[in-house]
């Protein structure tokens, strides 16, 4: 029998996530089996609590699921870097593991992919739908990187650069974590700015988010670290693509 085409590959960033994995697995696998898209899924686990040994067992029964990461924290950008080198699929996204973003969200993002190559959920938008806001300092906090972000990079047209919740076309996925450097949480930044500064087409839509409040987020130094590497970002950027190649980024004003 021929080898069935993989449609689309999701990657699962996780860290310390034994107690959440298997239900947002099974649960991604029931919704595209619902839909009948052809689905793999990547595990990038990173920790020790043995998240990475429970979704083996899982792919020892499933030759659509694979994981791999590192016993140290090595970072999410990282992670999801290692992973997109081994995407089969004609989409290549990745999610949180924890499930912030639920699943049947993707059909948003699908209903874009034919004129976008870089589709992005948004917690942003007036039409998405927070079900569970973060605490008021971490909102405050957002704007406040918000602002910064803009006036180091500057990068038009998005609202929502964190959202976890991103898909490409393989083919710019390939392009683009092939230039990405960032290990940490300003990877979803770095690759933004670098798909603006190489013209392809961006588009954000509304989804459905909710917090989980996860303490494992250090306000105070993990905010320094990711300022650090906004500056990095920028720097990354002078070396490699020193202009923006196009300006086509499209915004959703709902």
């Amino acid at each position: 029998m021929p080898e069935t085409i993989i449609e689309l590959t999701l990657i699962l960033p996780a860290y310390n996530e034994r107690s959440s994995i298997v239900a947002t697995i099974q649960e991604a696998f029931a919704y595209f089996k619902s839909r009948n898209i052809p689905v793999e899924i990547i595990v990038a686990a990173d920790g020790d609590d043995g998240t990475r040994e429970v979704v083996r067992e899982m792919a020892d029964r499933n030759a659509n699921l694979r994981v791999i990461g590192h016993e140290e924290r090595l970072g999410k950008g990282r992670g999801v870097r290692e992973a997109v080198k081994l995407a089969r699929g004609r989409i290549v996204g990745y999610a949180d593991a924890d499930n912030k973003v639920p699943i049947e969200e993707y059909e948003k993002i699908e209903l874009e992919l034919s004129g976008y190559q870089v589709v992005t959920g948004s917690r942003g938008m007036a039409t998405s739908r927070i079900e569970r806001p973060q605490p008021w300092h971490r909102r405050v906090g957002s704007k406040g990187f918000y602002y910064f972000l803009q006036a180091v990079l500057g990068l038009p047209g998005v609202r929502d650069t964190q959202c976890g919740f991103k898909f490409f076309h393989r083919d710019v996925a390939l392009s683009l974590f092939a230039l990405q450097q960032i290990d940490g949480y300003m990877f979803d930044v770095e690759i933004l700015m670098l798909a603006h500064r190489l013209g392809f087409r961006i588009k954000e839509v509304p989804i459905r988010w909710r917090d989980d409040d996860d303490s494992r987020l250090q306000l105070l130094s993990g905010n320094i670290r990711n300022a650090i590497d906004i500056f990095k970002i920028r720097l990354n950027l002078r070396r490699t693509i020193p202009a923006p190649t196009a300006i086509s980024i499209a915004a959703n004003n709902e």
